[in-house]
């Protein structure tokens, strides 16, 4: 396999990446390039020029992109002793991270539920639809909480 046909293929594979990121999270498409890519590149450190130029991204969409990124801990920024360009890689548990948060939307929802089925009062339609929801969420939460993620 030539080097070209690796690239194109490490391309589609990042692109399948970013289509998960936004058919389930409905992050930019940009952002999932970007995790994509620096999940999968060799060595794991890219300066944003070189994830820009990979992923076709305009500079001003990739930062404000990065930025988003760092701030939610999915990505961190690098310093090269004896060289002064910023990198980026993927934080190790950044995939914890990820599941993390979403198990953690999860025990938030038993607070709205409860003030749902105050307001709903009793055992209609719209309780029973309030006790659906909820009955499903806590199912999952407490699946994860039998099965902790490692990190």
């Amino acid at each position: 396999m030539s080097n070209q046909d690796n690239q194109d293929d490490v391309l589609r594979w990042v692109e399948r990446v970013a289509t998960f990121c936004v058919e389930e999270w409905a992050l930019p498409p940009i952002t999932g390039r970007i995790l994509g890519l620096l999940m999968i590149c060799d060595p794991p450190e890219r300066s944003a020029g070189e994830i820009a130029e990979a992923i076709q991204a305009s500079r001003a969409s990739l930062t404000s992109n990065m930025r988003f990124l760092a701030t939610i801990g999915l990505i961190r920024k690098v310093r090269v002793p004896g060289d002064r360009t910023t990198y980026y890689r993927i934080e190790d548990d950044a995939w914890h991270k990820v599941v993390q948060r979403k198990l953690d939307g999860l025990s938030a929802f038993d607070d709205i539920a409860d003030e749902g089925m105050a307001l709903a009062s009793g055992n209609g339609l719209d309780a029973q639809r309030i006790r659906s929801a909820q009955r499903a969420l806590t199912w999952l939460r407490d699946i994860a909480a039998h099965n902790p993620l490692q990190p």
